[in-house]
């Protein structure tokens, strides 16, 4: 029989609860982690990763149509999306063995089934309606994550109307698609399916695409979408999805007037909500709101012993700050000196379309109505001599600082890469970096990142390249 006493016990075996369970052993707590379908979660499995191996292979595909642009004849270029989708879910596979061999390692205990609070630091586990194990720890993480959103009278079917986790397995590429929502999911699928030549249309209801990102970024992925052919509508509504044999019939609401398109697919990528049904939750004190639960600082519920971390809290729905806050939170229970709360302004978002998307902290409208002063750099790609040698010369990278303290208030950056170079103003940020420190770092040339510079200098009136 395995053991059923614990010094904390994770519901939950995805990017945040996995990490949290590996982390708690580390700290010599006894951890068990409950996972209900498949270690590393949506992310690994259905999320973050099979999608970038999709992403991977419109990027080659892309390339490869381009290859006389660098002196490279190929002809007959085609590909096999059944191929595609394996490649993708053998990614997916992979890493999931992965999670599965760090667990063993680190001695955390695995119970595969469904977890529900059943009394004080008790945790009932169930398979397939059967009693697994009555569990019990003084610590009880809740890391059940989340799933798509589904709006009234535009549910999915799994046929006609997908939500992500369909998208990402098609059996053939419709010659026609719908994406409702522009967010990182919605754009992304997007950009798959459009480079791999489908007719794609993206409806979104805020008045502009990627509507969290910063305006000059969006207005600027805006251009390189339509440019390439995609459809944007944005300020739009879809308020019917009319399913035929093998087509759907959208009616869409737009400035006062109403228009209908016929399209292969829809893909909905609307937000979120948080997994808490069924959780037990009624009769403790842990409190829901919007189906996200509520948290204090240190991941604490309003039960004490009951914590909760990554989407099933709230934004931003990210795998990367799901796993430090679980690191927050353990180390807060294991009593580990020098604990800082999450700090939200230092996450990274990262969209990976073509071009990619990547930014952090404040937007420079979202700084100016904070009260801030602001000083602002911008530096296109088209300065760039390593931008200009791949052919990824369009993109724009922008900075936003505090005019009186020269605090890196925030990075916004569109074009090849991006996702990868974030990271250098990530962590300025986490070190308080300011202005003259950054103006005062040497960039290596020829490299992208020397953008990242001159975005600095320009803020200053020092940019040189442009």
């Amino acid at each position: 029989m395995a053991e059923t006493q614990f010094d904390v016990i994770v519901v939950g075996g995805g990017p945040g609860g996995y990490v949290t369970a590996i982390r708690a052993a580390q700290l010599g707590l006894k951890a068990a982690l409950v996972e209900r379908e498949h270690l590393g979660g949506i992310c690994l499995n259905w999320g973050c990763i099979p999608t970038k191996a999709l992403l991977r292979t419109a990027e080659v595909y892309r390339n490869i149509k381009h290859a006389d642009e660098f002196g490279i004849n190929v002809e007959g270029v085609s590909f096999d999306i059944k191929k595609i989708v394996e490649r993708s879910r053998k990614v997916a596979a992979r890493l999931s063995a992965g999670v599965a061999h760090l667990l063993k390692k680190n001695k955390v205990t695995v119970f595969d089934g469904i977890g529900t609070l059943a009394g004080k630091g008790k945790l009932a586990i169930t398979k397939d309606g059967k009693a697994v194990a009555e569990l019990s720890a003084p610590h009880i993480i809740l890391a059940t994550g989340a799933r798509a959103r589904e709006l009234p009278g535009l549910a999915p079917d799994g046929k006609l109307i997908w939500t992500y986790k369909e998208a990402m397995v098609p059996d053939a590429l419709p010659k026609s698609l719908l994406v409702v929502g522009s967010g990182a999911i919605g754009i992304e699928f997007a950009s798959f399916y459009h480079t791999l030549g489908v007719d794609v249309t993206v409806v979104e209801v805020m008045d502009r695409v990627l509507p969290v990102e910063d305006a000059d970024i969006s207005a600027f992925a805006l251009k390189a979408f339509e440019k390439d052919g995609m459809k944007i509508m944005t300020s739009a509504t879809v308020t019917k999805l009319d399913k035929k044999k093998d087509s759907v019939t959208a009616t869409i609401e737009a400035a006062g007037k109403s228009s209908e398109i016929t399209i292969g697919r829809v893909i909905l990528a609307v937000g979120i909500v948080g997994n808490v049904e069924g959780l037990g939750l009624d009769g403790t004190g842990v409190k829901v709101d919007k189906s996200h639960i509520q948290i204090d600082q240190w991941c604490q519920t309003g039960e004490k012993g009951i914590y909760a971390i990554g989407d099933v809290v709230g934004p931003p729905w990210l795998a990367h700050k799901a796993s430090h806050e679980g690191i927050i939170c353990v180390e807060k229970i294991a009593g580990v000196a020098g604990v800082h709360p999450l700090d939200t302004s230092g996450i990274p978002g990262c969209t990976y379309c073509h071009p990619q998307v990547a930014s952090v902290g404040m937007t420079e409208a979202a700084a100016i109505e904070a009260g801030h002063e602001v000083r602002v750099g911008r530096f296109p790609f088209a300065g760039n001599g390593k931008a200009i040698a791949l052919g990824e010369d369009e993109g724009l990278v922008k900075t936003v600082f505090d005019a009186k303290t020269g605090e890196l208030l925030g990075a916004h950056m569109i074009g090849a890469e991006v996702t990868e170079l974030i990271q250098g103003y990530t962590i300025a940020k986490t070190l308080e970096t300011t202005e003259a420190e950054l103006m005062h770092t040497v960039f290596p040339h020829p490299t992208l990142s020397e953008m990242m510079h001159e975005a600095v200098l320009d803020a200053y009136g020092r940019v040189i390249h442009f």
